[in-house]
């Protein structure tokens, strides 16, 4: 998938993004901001969701537009950090319309990532304001950022032997103007998988060695079946297009944007994962639905990938730089 703009996400008109890292505690959020208003969907996938304002993004509800989106570490503690995005739209008189007051709305989701730095370390509401002011549409900061800071990935054989895993977000243009971004904080249980070759990029590693032990193998073994309580997981993300969707379209998009976390991820979508996948429609561009869904799963696996090429070791566990370097590559 050679296709994609370097930008990222970002390189969809009308949406800025923006950190808070914690690089002490290891933990962050990053927000996606639509100031100008975006149709909304949601897909939640996961058995273990950490999740807020995702009821209103389904149709037959009444709110159309959102206006950010956040994704943060920090288990449910981190959803505190979305109160610093309504502040900053707020003082903005940004947000839907009650009469009395401007209600940003904010959909947010976080992942768990109390295993690894201080489990004290949790995203606020200061840190959702800050990612806020450092927003922008330049190239997004990808790796060990946000709310990629803690993520880790492949929990099988328990967090000390996982890897280090990120953030990680990839574009492309379709002509005519149209763009579909994705953008991804990668946590799962499962082990992050080259599409295209089936190798494995980041996942458990075997006792006292770093090869990979593959989580699907291990699962069927007696150890693995042991190990299967580690709820620590989760893939989630946000899909964005300059396209002009219904709210209905919009959820689909989202819903087609998982089916990268399934081509990338394995296994995907267990009981122990919260996934979560967003989608804004900014509504330029005239468009097909099919179209934008299939991109959005295309750039999906993509961020995936770059999530985990981009992150650095931390917290004791090697990235893919780290192990691929030791190998000479």
């Amino acid at each position: 998938m050679k296709q994609s703009v370097e930008k990222g996400i970002t390189a969809v008109p009308g949406i800025r993004v923006g950190h808070a890292t914690d690089l002490d505690g290891l933990t962050g959020c990053t927000v996606v901001l639509c100031e100008k208003g975006a149709v909304g969907g949601v897909d939640q996938r996961g058995g273990a969701p950490g999740t807020r304002e995702t009821d209103l993004l389904r149709p037959m509800h009444l709110v159309q537009e959102v206006h950010a989106v956040l994704l943060a570490g920090g288990s449910a503690f981190g959803l505190a950090a979305t109160d610093g995005v309504m502040r900053y739209l707020e003082e903005r008189s940004v947000g839907f319309d009650a009469r009395v007051a401007k209600v940003p709305i904010v959909p947010a989701a976080i992942l768990f990532d109390l295993d690894l730095g201080d489990p004290g370390a949790r995203p606020d509401a200061a840190m959702g304001y800050a990612a806020c002011q450092a927003a922008s549409d330049g190239p997004v900061a990808e790796g060990n950022v946000g709310a990629g800071t803690g993520a880790t990935a492949g929990k099988i054989l328990g967090p000390g032997r996982a890897m280090k895993s990120g953030l990680g977000s990839a574009a492309v243009s379709l002509g005519g103007g149209l763009v579909v971004g994705v953008l991804v904080a990668v946590n799962p249980f499962g082990d992050v998988v080259d599409p295209q070759s089936g190798e494995i990029l980041a996942g458990a590693r075997k006792p006292r060695s770093d090869e990979m032990a593959d989580t699907l193998a291990t699962m069927r073994g007696f150890v693995g079946k042991a190990a299967l309580r580690f709820a620590s997981n989760t893939v989630i993300g946000v899909v964005a297009t300059n396209g002009r969707l219904t709210k209905e379209e919009t959820n689909k998009v989202a819903q087609m944007a998982q089916d990268g976390v399934a081509r990338t991820v394995r296994p995907a979508h267990t009981l122990f994962d919260g996934d979560t996948f967003f989608a804004l429609a900014t509504g330029d561009k005239r468009t097909d639905v099919n179209l934008v869904g299939a991109y959005a799963a295309e750039m999906s696996a993509e961020a995936i990938v770059r999530a985990v090429q981009a992150a650095e070791g931390a917290g004791g566990l090697p990235g893919w730089r780290d192990l691929h370097e030791e190998a000479g590559g």
